[in-house]
């Protein structure tokens, strides 16, 4: 099963970055990360019927139709969802990749929240989008900071790997379930 993650947060060494690398370390399968950095601001005139996308909304389309799944991890930023994450998202809105799509929402946050805003924002759009929610892999994790390894760029809190692993086994399943047209 393929598996394509976006990741909320474009920094070189993001704590949400780890979370992602650790999920896909637990994956049973290939995956890969879309670079939603590169995208142009969302703008329905460049996305209008006859047009051609942008190569990079193109490049997206084409990463999310060839993926069994999708795995969305971000951080929160002001309660809400990063606006990169949030941009790629409005980019896959009318283009119908993700229907049906099997999908985990992961947040993390140096907060006892553990980004609970921003998971909640990314579930209610991606359901708006009929993405399969998947809601025993979406985790929120709080604190993160203490429970990554800055060398590794890695979680090494054990319970919190045990638990990635959990909700990259529910998505796998639902990965292997047949799609409704």
């Amino acid at each position: 099963m393929r598996l394509l993650a976006l990741s909320g947060s474009l920094r070189a060494r993001s704590s949400n970055g780890a979370v992602l690398r650790s999920a896909l370390d637990v994956w049973d399968g290939p995956a890969t990360t879309a670079d939603i950095g590169a995208l142009p601001h969302f703008n329905p005139d460049l996305d209008g019927e006859g047009a051609t996308p942008p190569a990079p909304v193109a490049a997206l389309r084409t990463a999310v139709a060839a993926a069994d799944a999708l795995l969305l991890v971000s951080p929160e930023y002001a309660h809400g969802v990063p606006g990169v994450l949030k941009n790629a998202l409005d980019w896959l809105v009318s283009s119908g990749e993700c229907v049906h799509k099997p999908v985990a929402v992961i947040t993390a946050s140096p907060f006892p929240t553990g980004g609970d805003h921003a998971n909640a924002q990314l579930r209610e759009t991606l359901r708006m989008m009929t993405g399969e929610v998947v809601t025993a892999a979406c985790r929120e994790i709080p604190a993160i900071g203490p429970k990554i390894d800055a060398a590794t760029e890695r979680v090494t809190d054990e319970p919190t790997l045990a638990d990635l692993a959990t909700a990259m086994a529910h998505l796998a399943t639902a990965a292997s379930q047949p799609r409704t047209p």
